[in-house]
């Protein structure tokens, strides 16, 4: 099967169904939870007080690394060019479904989508539901929410890349060897088979990043704080991992359905709103879309079978 993105394409034998259509089985209103926010809103911080999770935490240098690629992917990941951020850290694993549950305790998350599993045709829902499998059924909204419970906030899309791909501009998260599911990642899985689920978090050592982070390739796909600009690495603040407003990125995409360019963001419709973009790949996806460079982009209030998210923050400052 092709690598190309067309909204996380879930995988049933030979035929492939859009995670849209998925969807349409698994978004109904969460229990207790009240409509979402508009997509181009910020997560509001909670008013609980801030819950510290201790230990969880890897430092990612600030400097100047690759970020995108040539001649391979999709037109939304080229080109190739230079990016520099500044030091900050990064869960080095994905948030897990026990952890997320403490935030939802304390009141300051709303719960998870409890039904996505049955709504993705991908077996029991307590398949995916062990303490320290990642936390899925989640939209970025409660992503941000859970970030801000833990004094942290959503990395941006330069901030994941550049954990991913560190120094050498690697092109996997371990390096430029060929993805291996029984070494290096949780990938390439037939939904609904038998054990097709996700693993719980850190279970593939040697696929950790440049910086020690595990399962930035494969397991789940993971929010991003940024907007999803396909125009991104031609703007004005490239060198920065900067993308464009909203109203930026809406006039991008008009562009991109009057010029009749489907196919730059992915094989389905070009998006007709402001989306948030997702990075890493997930448990169903196939081993030629896990490169660290591979962009996608969902509606934020969206809760997915395939989507989780880590958290970051910025580096302390230095003692004086």
């Amino acid at each position: 099967m092709s690598a190309r993105r067309s909204r996380l394409w879930v995988l049933f034998g030979g035929a492939a169904l859009s995670l849209a259509a998925a969807l349409a089985h698994a978004q109904l209103p969460a229990p207790s939870a009240s409509s979402p926010p508009k997509a181009s809103a910020t997560p509001s911080t909670p008013t609980v007080h801030i819950e510290p999770a201790a230990d969880d935490l890897l430092p990612v240098p600030g400097g100047t690394f690759t970020m995108g690629a040539d001649g391979v992917g999709e037109r939304d990941e080229q080109p190739a060019h230079s990016v520099t951020v500044a030091s900050f850290q990064l869960d080095k694993t994905e948030v897990t479904n026990q952890k997320y549950l403490e935030c939802v305790s304390a009141g300051a998350c709303q719960p998870y989508r409890d039904t996505v599993a049955r709504g993705f045709h991908a077996g029991p829902e307590a398949g995916f539901r062990g303490p320290d499998q990642p936390v899925v059924g989640v939209s970025w909204f409660d992503a941000g929410a859970y970030c801000a419970f833990r004094g942290k906030r959503l990395p941006r899309e330069a901030e994941w890349e550049r954990a991913a791909r560190g120094e050498d501009g690697r092109k996997y998260a371990w390096g430029n060897e060929a993805p291996d599911a029984a070494r290096l990642a949780c990938f390439g899985r037939k939904v609904g088979a038998k054990g097709a689920t996700t693993m719980p978090v850190g279970s593939y050592p040697e696929g950790r990043g440049p910086y020690g982070h595990f399962d930035l390739t494969g397991n789940v796909w993971e929010w991003t704080a940024d907007v999803y600009d396909p125009m991104a690495y031609e703007r004005a603040g490239r060198d920065r991992g900067e993308p464009g407003t909203c109203e930026q990125v809406l006039e991008s995409l008009a562009m991109l359905r009057k010029g009749k360019r489907q196919g730059y963001t992915g094989s389905n419709p070009i998006p007709t709103t402001c989306e948030r973009a997702l990075r890493g790949g997930a448990f169903n996806y196939p081993g030629g879309g896990l490169r660290a460079s591979n962009r996608v982009h969902h509606p934020a209030q969206w809760r997915m079978l395939v989507a989780g998210f880590r958290c970051a923050k910025d580096a302390s400052a230095e003692p004086k």
